[in-house]
């Protein structure tokens, strides 16, 4: 019973995916059509992407690299600076989640280190908000960003095209953020204890670039999802272990439900009514309540215009700490290691994500559709 409590509240949003694919089972009862929900290339990138990351983090190279950054760094505010930039550059490469899983520890590290654990809650914060709005960039930054990307088959010229703008703006309001800390000297021990293991290093960038390649449609999906998991099972075994699995059965659920909606007439016609008023609005409106992942997914059945349905599912990751899935891998952080501290932490989360909400909301309603 206590596992699966546990499971539960670790694996929230699967649970609510499931009980919702459920549901609409009713409505549209299971048959071959199923199979036509899925988006079998995107399932796949995601895969691979998750898989080649974990074995980078296993061998530490992301945060070997990240502390090295932080050590040359002088005062209190120059250290927050790196550690969002180092979040915010990471989530353009690795996704927002594995960005948040590994350089959060990093600031945790950075502000015990230093004496300095009283600035964890915005340091965390403006992490998760740089995890969530720097990963808008490149079409595997965010998942809803390579499910949209791969859906819509957009070219990636548009696709920078549309993300850059609300891109420089995040980039604007997160280092003025960071100008409200103090400018107090730091004296980080530059010691790390662990070396780079150069070969495996070489080998599981190598890979990466491979993934990249399939997210570019030059590789094909088919040929990566035999040659990767094959290196890593000989090569690093535990990495495929590591793979953040109920992300990806929480697609599948979520697949599931919105290709049963899609085809439920009056649900049909009402979300279309209302995307035809406000792609933008309705998007971010919708990410609030059900996360910015299955808003993408859900939405992109009832309209084409995937320019406003981009920004909307990126620009609608800040707000309520459900809006997106790196959010709930912050709080969950954060109240482990500062329990006492989790009040104080969600009311400056709400403020913070509510002022980057209604800046990017207004920017991009007036100067980015």
């Amino acid at each position: 019973m206590k596992k699966a409590v546990y499971f539960i509240k670790k694996n929230i949003v699967l649970c609510v995916a499931a009980i919702a694919a459920f549901i609409t089972c009713f409505f549209v009862p299971p048959s071959a059509e199923y199979f036509s929900y899925f988006d079998y290339r995107t399932l796949a990138c995601l895969f691979i992407t998750l898989a080649v990351v974990c074995a980078l983090r296993q061998i530490r190279f992301f945060a070997i690299l990240a502390r090295r950054i932080v050590q040359m760094t002088g005062s209190l505010r120059v250290m927050v600076l790196a550690l969002i930039y180092i979040t915010f550059i990471g989530s353009m490469i690795i996704a927002n989640d594995m960005a948040l899983i590994t350089f959060l520890p990093l600031g945790y590290y950075a502000l015990s280190v230093t004496n300095n654990d009283k600035y964890a809650a915005p340091l965390f914060i403006l992490q998760n908000i740089s995890a969530n709005l720097g990963g808008m960039l490149t079409p595997f930054g965010n998942p809803q960003n390579l499910y949209l990307y791969s859906y819509f088959s957009i070219p990636t010229g548009e696709f920078t095209a549309i993300m850059l703008p609300p891109f420089v703006l995040a980039v604007a309001l997160l280092t003025v953020c960071c100008m409200f800390f103090p400018k107090t000297p730091l004296s980080v021990n530059a010691e790390l204890g662990v070396k780079l293991n150069v070969k495996r290093t070489a080998l599981y960038l190598a890979l990466f670039a491979v993934s990249i390649l399939i997210v570019f449609r030059i590789v094909p999906w088919q040929a990566g999802l035999v040659l990767i998991p094959l290196v890593l099972f000989f090569v690093e075994r535990d990495a495929l272990y590591m793979v953040d699995y109920p992300l990806l059965v929480t697609f599948v659920m979520f697949f599931i439900f919105s290709g049963n909606l899609s085809r439920i007439p009056a649900v049909n016609e009402f979300v279309g009514s209302l995307l035809q008023k406000s792609t933008l609005l309705v998007t971010i409106a919708c990410c609030q309540f059900i996360s910015n992942v299955p808003s993408a997914i859900l939405l992109s059945h009832f309209t084409d215009n995937y320019h406003e349905l981009l920004l909307g599912v990126n620009i609608g990751g800040a707000g309520t700490p459900i809006a997106s899935l790196a959010s709930l891998i912050t709080l969950s952080e954060f109240r482990l290691l500062y329990p006492e501290k989790t009040a104080h932490y969600i009311k400056l989360f709400l403020a913070l994500n509510a002022l980057f909400l209604a800046v990017l909301t207004t920017a991009a309603y007036f100067f980015f559709i």
